[in-house]
């Protein structure tokens, strides 16, 4: 697998596209281990109009969703024979903690390893970083089909 990963071949491990894509970039991927992502924030996004009109501010969910597809991303790397098209659903989340405001202009390094996995069951540590601040961390549990 060669690094960096690219947002088109983001695209062939992840379902999601634009709006909904929040990876651009994998840095380091290590199988069965962790996974090192990229996400710029820009004042495009297309939640910004509403969240907060003249305080843009990246919703918290969606830095945990960031984390979930960097999560999907590992898990199908992961995976020996994964096929293309292979859905990840959230089953839980815990302990999940917002630190920082994420703004427009901000480079997101999201960071996530595998706690324990199960047979299509990953229990996941995500830790999203500006500028070396942590700015939410969480776990995430999912599942895959496939």
């Amino acid at each position: 697998m060669e690094l960096p990963m690219d947002v088109r071949t983001i695209m062939k491990h992840l379902p999601h596209r634009f709006p909904f894509l929040l990876v651009d970039r994998i840095l380091e991927i290590v199988p069965d281990q962790k996974i090192i992502a990229l996400k710029n924030v820009t004042i495009n996004e297309p939640f910004f109009q509403g969240h907060f009109p003249g305080t843009p501010i990246m919703p918290g969910v969606l830095i945990v969703e960031a984390m979930a597809q960097a999560g999907g991303v590992l898990a199908m790397a992961s995976q020996a024979n994964a096929k293309e098209g292979t859905l990840m659903f959230f089953m839980g989340l815990d302990q999940v903690k917002f630190r920082k405001p994420v703004v427009p202009g901000d480079q997101l390094i999201i960071e996530v390893e595998i706690l324990k996995k199960r047979a299509k069951v990953l229990k996941l540590a995500g830790l999203a970083k500006v500028d070396g601040q942590v700015v939410a961390e969480g776990q995430l549990m999912a599942t895959f089909e496939g």
